[in-house]
């Protein structure tokens, strides 16, 4: 064990509407930290439901921040990383996120790792199917090999594809690009020296750009399957709304990172996969393809859901 384990665990919870998720988060919680002394930090972004008081019930002393509008994720981290007490390791989750137990010990552990600042666990959904959590950096290649192979038969091949669809991969553990942002833990050297997550994704990619980033400035990415946790999700899969963000945040941060000719041909490949898939009868590809190719007579996406 390094010294990363004695410091204080700030848990970050960014939650929308989020009540009937709380109780099963709230179960697991303790087992997943294994005795580690630790801050919970509750950040919600204008919750319609009784969220609050749920939060109340389940967690009298967490620190509570109400935001008043929803402002997105990245906001809430932001939020959340300005009110926490005090000043070590972060680990920024969703509310549909059950902890293993020594889930967040084995993170740290990895943490204490030469030039780790960035900790991914190995996630899986309820029935314990493993989930494809870690990713390459976005390049035209593999915006293409997507759009020609499917993203399952692409990400088993480096090159080809974002997400990484090799089992192999996630027996062990390894460096990458970056990693779902259901659960991340951030030491507290990385967070003070990549700065705030970029708000202006509102949601989706800004896990990607925060990690690429700490990449950038010599952080690594670090995956490991010694720790585990359970993570519902899917919802971008199924609203259409939802997945048309997905998609056009991921040509906004290529978008970010590019120059205009490699972003131009970035958009194409997105655009001919989203396009094939839209073709095939797919509504939340069709939805994707007019928030990318607006015209007219077809609205384009909000930048922010509100």
């Amino acid at each position: 064990m390094t010294g990363t384990t004695s410091a204080v665990v700030t848990v970050l919870l960014v939650t929308h509407n989020s009540a009937p998720l709380l109780p099963a988060f709230a179960q697991a919680l303790p087992d997943g930290l294994g005795g580690l002394p630790h801050e919970l930090v509750v950040v919600d972004s204008a919750s319609g439901d009784d969220t609050l008081a749920v939060v109340e019930d389940l967690f009298p002393d967490a620190k509570v921040v109400a935001l008043g509008r929803n402002l997105g994720y990245a906001a809430g981290v932001n939020a959340g990383l300005a009110a926490r007490a005090g000043d070590g390791p972060v680990l920024v989750c969703n509310p549909d996120l059950r902890l293993a137990p020594g889930c967040v010990p084995a993170m740290l552990e990895t943490a204490g790792e030469p030039a780790v600042g960035v900790v991914a666990p190995r996630l899986t959904d309820e029935q314990g199917n493993l989930q494809w959590s870690l990713r390459r950096d976005p390049t035209i290649r593999r915006a293409l090999g997507e759009a020609l192979l499917g993203g399952t038969r692409a990400g088993r091949h480096p090159g080809w594809g974002e997400v990484i669809t090799d089992p192999d991969r996630y027996r062990s553990p390894t460096d990458v690009d970056w990693a779902s942002g259901a659960c991340l833990l951030v030491t507290a050297a990385c967070a003070r020296d990549v700065g705030p997550w970029d708000e202006s994704f509102f949601l989706y990619s800004e896990e990607t750009d925060f990690c690429l980033r700490a990449r950038d400035r010599g952080w690594r990415v670090r995956y490991t399957p010694a720790a585990q946790a359970v993570h519902l999700g899917g919802e971008s899969q199924e609203s259409r709304v939802l997945f048309s963000l997905l998609t056009t945040n991921r040509l906004r941060l290529y978008r970010k990172r590019h120059g205009r000719l490699a972003s131009a041909a970035f958009a194409a490949a997105l655009t001919f996969g989203t396009g094939i898939r839209a073709l095939a009868g797919r509504p939340q590809h069709r939805a994707a393809l007019g928030a990318l190719v607006p015209h007219p007579g077809r609205p384009r996406l909000p930048e922010a859901v509100r």
